[in-house]
């Protein structure tokens, strides 16, 4: 049985939470400073942190080119010639064969102007197929001029009324 007179038995006495927040809270701090420190480069930084290697870009020089302009073209079409090509083209060539191609260009006009009006309607009316024709026109031209003498071609003017 249990002693009325004895005292109640005391509840024990909860322990104290401040050594845990001061702990939390250092901890907190250190780790920030920690990060800032390695983050500012204050430690663990490479050697040259204060002059760090500047990026050179150096472009590389420009292709020795030239472009050669053709006489812009107006290409009837159809049998009844009701519809009309306008067509503008530069060609791209190593600067030394520009003359040879200046020489060349009345040709190089005549297979153009051939291969255009051999072409089908419904062909130059897609969108998708200017590559195509471009590709095309870029090899013949190049058989007229032999090969190495032109890079590309670039078609400037290609409208259909």
């Amino acid at each position: 049985m249990v002693d009325a007179t004895a005292p109640a038995e005391e509840a024990p006495k909860k322990k104290s939470k401040l050594p845990l927040i001061i702990g939390l809270v250092l901890m907190l701090m250190l780790g920030g400073g920690g990060f800032y420190a390695v983050y500012s480069g204050l430690i663990l930084a490479p050697q040259d942190a204060e002059a760090p290697p500047k990026e050179e870009h150096h472009a590389e020089p420009l292709p020795d080119i030239a472009f050669v302009p053709l006489d812009p073209m107006i290409i009837s079409l159809g049998t009844n010639g009701a519809r009309h090509l306008r067509f503008a083209a530069q060609l791209e060539v190593p600067s030394a064969y520009q003359a040879e191609v200046e020489h060349l260009k009345p040709r190089v006009m005549d297979v153009l102007n051939g291969y255009l009006r051999a072409v089908d309607l419904r062909d130059l009316e897609d969108p998708s197929a200017l590559m195509r024709l471009r590709a095309q026109m870029l090899r013949r031209i190049q058989v007229v001029t032999g090969e190495g003498r032109i890079n590309d071609l670039l078609i400037i003017e290609f409208v259909l009324n």
